[in-house]
């Protein structure tokens, strides 16, 4: 197991956690940084380029002059694409540009870079991330404290607000949840802040997909509020009454 010191807001020690090897220990694959960051920004391009070739543009159909016996270039057709203002040859076409690689690469990713900023000491777990209003200005000290004023990636639940709506203005900071954090956010950030919540989220999400899955949508479930019943459907009256038809 990796053991992990536990801090408080001024980086303080208040304790340690032990988390899975596999996990934030494990060793680091680079090359998966890259097939899974290629994907990641494949699959954000919106792939509507596109252009119109000869048949899609406007212009006249006719022939502009005889075949033969002009001395000029043969031509058919004023939207060819020599023309100005004729149509493209081999024009872009809107296309999914987006891939997924398989789920073993996209975990052992994940796990990599959570390795790579353990075993480089820019992982930082707190006990609480805890603000006392929503203000850009204190959780800018809250990061100093923690000497992660740096660019920074804070993880903890999405029911964090203060957290969340403090650090909308950062423009060197971001805010992810455990379920959203992803390789291509790791590696562009200098630091990795957790809250003990989040750091064992983590580790659930990389060893059981499936259970992190589950206990994600049952909080969701928790958190939802109840729905009122549906009002029961109007019974309507078949025409000509029970016996149908004309006697």
């Amino acid at each position: 197991m990796a053991t992990i010191d536990v801090f408080n807001m001024k980086r303080e020690k208040v304790g340690s956690l032990d988390l899975a090897d596999e996990v934030f220990n494990t060793d680091v694959n680079e090359g998966l940084f890259y097939e899974v960051v290629k994907a990641q920004l494949a699959s954000r391009r919106q792939g509507t380029a596109a252009a119109k070739e000869r048949s899609a543009v406007s212009g006249s159909t006719k022939k502009l002059y005889k075949q033969k016996g002009t001395g000029r270039a043969r031509h058919g057709s004023i939207r060819a694409p020599i023309y100005v203002g004729g149509g493209i040859a081999h024009p872009p076409r809107p296309r999914d540009w987006s891939y997924r690689p398989p789920r073993q690469v996209r975990q052992g990713a994940l796990r990599s870079a959570l390795s790579k900023f353990n075993k480089e000491g820019r992982l930082v777990v707190v006990e609480r991330f805890e603000l006392a209003e929503i203000k850009t200005k204190g959780l800018l000290s809250a990061l100093t404290a923690l000497k992660s004023e740096k660019k920074a990636l804070i993880v903890d639940a999405t029911t964090n607000e203060n957290l969340r709506l403090s650090i909308r203005n950062c423009k060197d900071h971001q805010f992810l949840p455990p379920e959203g954090v992803n390789v291509y956010d790791l590696l562009r950030h200098d630091t990795l802040v957790l809250s003990k919540e989040a750091a064992k989220a983590l580790e659930l999400r990389c060893l059981n997909p499936a259970a992190a899955k589950a206990d994600r949508v049952s909080r969701r479930g928790d958190d939802a509020a109840v729905k009122p019943a549906a009002k029961p459907a109007k019974k309507t009256a078949k025409k000509g009454g029970e016996d149908g038809g004309a006697q």
